[in-house]
């Protein structure tokens, strides 16, 4: 069945709150997202600033120790001003070049879904000249309620999803979480137009987004972090920070994976994932960053579910 919702409250944080709507086991739903300061498809600010979300959404039947399979079967932009900020981050140059950094003013993008770009508008540097981008959308920020009646920001990420501004989690990407509460709960939010690896300034090209997702349990398969594939790669993504830590928790998921589903023992996840592994920033400007680690399908034993 497809369910079609008009958000009216949002959420900033993941945790235990009164869903907005129950949907059954593989249901589809359609709503929209406002963008990360709160503005809707009207350019109105209808929610606090901060990753407001929309949801969260209840799955029948979900309980603590299921997986909840999500895929993102559209994420569309639903209007033609996005913003980002004009400079990069402190912390991803060297502390002596901070000082040379520009301030981080606002700066205005002109989005065209039928076009599939994003041109800069305002302040426009005289040394870039008229810059085009290709639209590549995703969330940058969702998932389900945290463990143990947690209501965690929506700054920031952990085994749950939240805040991971991983730029592979785009249209076609089916997403895996682990269920921490009964329905799963799950909140969605944070679009952007495009963003580069890492989310080095702290945004991408902020906007509201229209998106369709399509909700699904896998009873009784309890997973550690959030795991995704798309028609090339599976992958699984660690939240945490030092980055190190990050890396560690993608990397012993994806491990796990590999034996788990994939009919190797220890020694073959090993061998194989050794070789073979690629990694990704997520982001490395949140609370907690966000680490991918990935390996391409055609890798994979023919014996893999």
């Amino acid at each position: 069945m497809e369910h079609t919702f008009s958000p009216t409250t949002y959420w900033n944080t993941l945790g235990p709150h009164q869903p907005v709507l129950e949907v059954a086991d593989g249901d589809t739903l359609v709503t929209t997202t406002v963008d990360a300061r709160g503005f809707d498809c009207d350019r109105k600010q209808v929610a606090r600033r901060g990753n407001p979300m929309t949801g969260p959404f209840a799955v029948t039947g979900a309980e603590p120790g299921d997986t909840l399979k999500v895929e993102l079967n559209s994420i569309v932009p639903n209007r033609s001003y996005g913003f980002t900020t004009a400079s990069v981050a402190p912390n991803v140059v060297d502390p002596e070049f901070v000082p040379e950094l520009p301030p981080a003013d606002l700066v205005e993008w002109r989005v065209d879904p039928g076009a599939g770009t994003a041109t800069l508008v305002a302040p426009k540097p005289e040394s870039l000249g008229d810059l085009v981008l290709p639209l590549d959308p995703m969330l940058g920020c969702f998932g389900v309620a945290a463990p143990k009646e947690q209501a965690i920001s929506t700054a920031t990420s952990g085994p749950n999803g939240g805040n991971m501004d991983y730029r592979g989690f785009r249209q076609g990407t089916t997403v895996y979480f682990p269920v921490f509460e009964p329905g799963a709960l799950f909140f969605l939010g944070d679009g952007h137009a495009l963003q580069g690896d890492g989310e080095i300034s702290g945004n991408g090209v902020e906007i509201s987004m229209d998106v369709r997702v399509t909700l699904s349990l896998i009873k009784g398969q309890t997973i550690g972090w959030p795991r995704f594939e798309n028609d090339q790669f599976i992958g699984t993504a660690g939240n945490a920070r030092p980055l190190d830590q990050a890396l560690q928790h993608a990397t012993t998921e994806m491990l796990r994976w590999l034996q788990s589903e994939y009919g190797l023992d220890v020694a073959g996840a090993n061998l194989l994932l050794q070789q073979c592994v690629r990694y990704e920033v997520g982001n490395v400007f949140d609370p907690a960053y966000t680490m991918i680690c990935k390996i391409a399908k055609k890798f994979l034993p023919s014996t893999g579910a």
